[in-house]
């Protein structure tokens, strides 16, 4: 059956939301760093560092038709894996006091993880 661009449209744009979170972790790293929890082993720098590597990893794998599912569940299991962070985020603020409008951005944040899980498996079901 012969792709279509428009039937890759959702690949291409989770791909393309990948790479700018990717490259956002090098340009402007100390937000990220933040999210890094402190018992994690070496510094919160290179995790932001290694994250932003997988995250344009994986962009990469989406991208390429060839490896378009495996780079749809990698998106997935990311997409799990940053989960902690962004509640730990969400937590800091909150104990920090942090304006209402960014505490809510935090909080929100949350249940948006899960349609980025499903995005990015439905990417790797129809690579």
């Amino acid at each position: 059956m012969p792709d279509s661009r428009g039937s890759q449209r959702p690949a291409y744009l989770l791909a393309g939301l990948l790479a700018t979170s990717g490259a956002l972790h090098f340009l402007r790293p100390k937000p990220f760093d933040a999210l890094v929890p402190k018992e994690l082993p070496g510094t919160r720098r290179a995790w932001t560092y290694g994250s932003g590597v997988a995250e344009l990893g994986v962009a990469a794998g989406i991208v390429a038709p060839r490896t378009r599912r495996l780079g749809g569940l990698a998106a997935a299991l990311l997409f799990v894996g940053v989960f902690p962070g962004n509640v730990k985020m969400a937590l800091d603020y909150q104990r920090r006091g942090r304006p209402a409008r960014d505490r809510a951005i935090a909080w929100l944040r949350l249940p948006v993880q899960w349609p980025l899980v499903r995005w990015a498996l439905t990417v790797r079901d129809r690579g």
